[in-house]
């Protein structure tokens, strides 16, 4: 990590040769990762990241570059050869004082925990999922951790350090008869260390995994066509995470490539929609004490009721747009620039009884669990693929389906959420964009949507 005289010096230079605006963002990363396959350890990866990125404003251009070399040398080096600095127009630049504050809220580093104590956890769920019957062929476990240490200092005046814990437990559970293979996954993660892991009952977690896969063995074709769709709380957040959260951030809607630019103020959705993204939520998987441009993160509300209240926000495209940055700006490491991207989002709770909810349907499909999707930010066109799903007939869930492709847009299923439970959850996952991968929340009550695009296997 830097010293504040160098980040000053960097700065100094910067901002008296021209520039408008300067960062230094220092990063010093561990990582550990563990697998399990049939009771055997199948992966042990453990790494070291360190390196600092720099990023200057200078009128309407952007630049930034990164080193892994913290050498003083090294830095101005790279200053020089990837930025074309004016001469000292300004050597006397009013510089801010630093507001200097430190974060750090884990009570147990992971580091207390040794690789054994880590593979008897894993090694208590595969007994766990195995045990649970016979028909579970096999359990696949995965342990990771990170132990992140961030130092961010611009020329606003801003000196932040931000110390950030992760800790994950993926379990996934295959059953098979003669006939069907099925899976199941849960994998709970939190902002904090090893003592995450000791709140849960990791066994429990596994049978419940287990009896989940049990339950889609015999799947029937799904049925293709428009049709309600009930999404199930907790990750199925996802669905919303991605047909509308990427059209929110400030790097679609900032170049009027979102379906959402120009709409602040307007009916964008159904007034039973309330969409939060929240990167300060105590121990959430997303969450952060400060972005990474060394503002706090906080609650955002981008839709209240039906209605487009706010955009999430970084410092670049903040400017285009004439909007404050809001604490949303994210990056994977120090090799990214930071730009708008989503931490823990999710549908607040309604007042809708799930059961009413399930009973209002006379044929549609319940999903449980989505697996992955994509959308075009533009248009608001997406595709998800689901996992657990099943068949409602009648007001009943009866039977498990083949996984199905949901299509539509973005602000088209806004407009059709008909129904809000209360059950809210967040669930745990990553996204992949521009500035790489990063840990999200994504989460909701129980959905009902009245009518959406379902591309199924079933011949009619």
């Amino acid at each position: 990590m830097l010293s504040q005289n160098m980040t000053d010096k960097i700065i100094d230079y910067i901002m008296s040769h021209g520039g408008d605006f300067a960062e230094v963002f220092a990063e010093h990363t561990r990582r550990n990762q563990l697998a399990m396959t049939g009771g055997n350890m199948s992966e042990a990866l453990a790494g070291i990241e360190s390196g600092v990125g720099i990023r200057i404003f200078s009128g309407d251009q952007c630049a930034y570059f990164y080193t892994e070399d913290e050498r003083e040398e090294n830095l101005f080096r790279l200053l020089k050869e990837n930025w074309k600095a004016g001469e000292p127009v300004r050597p006397d630049w009013e510089k801010l004082s630093a507001d200097q504050k430190i974060y750090d809220s884990t009570t147990e580093y992971f580091q207390s925990a040794s690789v054994k104590d880590k593979m008897k956890l894993m090694e208590k769920c595969d007994k766990a999922g195995l045990a649970y019957s016979s028909q579970i062929s096999q359990m696949y476990l995965k342990y990771l951790d990170m132990d992140q240490h961030v130092q961010i200092a611009n020329s606003e005046g801003c000196y932040m350090e931000d110390h950030r814990m992760k800790t994950r437990l993926s379990i996934e559970a295959v059953v098979r008869d003669d006939q069907d293979v099925q899976r199941s996954y849960y994998g709970p993660g939190a902002m904090g260390g090893y003592e995450f892991l000791k709140q849960i009952n990791v066994e429990e977690c596994a049978r419940k995994v287990a009896q989940n896969a049990i339950r889609c063995l015999g799947a029937r074709a799904c049925p293709t066509g428009r049709m309600p769709v009930i999404i199930a709380n907790g990750f199925g957040g996802l669905f919303f995470h991605e047909a509308c959260g990427h059209s929110l951030e400030a790097t679609s809607v900032s170049d009027n490539g979102s379906e959402f630019s120009g709409k602040l103020g307007t009916k964008v959705a159904s007034e039973k929609v309330t969409l939060i993204d929240d990167g300060s939520i105590r121990d959430g998987w997303g969450s952060g004490y400060i972005d990474d441009e060394g503002e706090l993160t906080r609650k955002n509300v981008l839709i209240k009721d039906g209605i487009l209240k706010n955009y999430l926000v970084d410092r670049l495209n903040g400017k285009k747009l004439g909007l404050s940055a809001n604490g949303s700006s994210r990056r994977e490491s120090y090799r990214f620039a930071p730009v708008a991207r989503m931490s823990n989002t999710y549908i607040a709770p309604g007042s809708d009884d799930v059961e009413k909810m399930i009973a209002s349907v006379d044929r549609g499909i319940y999903v449980k669990s989505i697996n992955a999707g994509s959308v075009n930010s533009i248009t608001g066109e997406f595709n998800f693929n689901t996992g657990e799903t099943f068949l409602i007939e009648h007001g009943e869930i009866t039977v498990p389906v083949h996984s199905a492709t949901l299509i539509g847009t973005g602000g088209d299923i806004l407009q059709k959420v008909e129904q809000v439970g209360k059950d809210y959850e967040l669930g745990q996952g990553f996204c992949y964009a521009g500035s790489g991968a990063i840990y999200i929340g994504a989460g909701q009550p129980t959905v009902k949507v009245s009518e959406m695009t379902v591309g199924g296997d079933e011949i009619c």
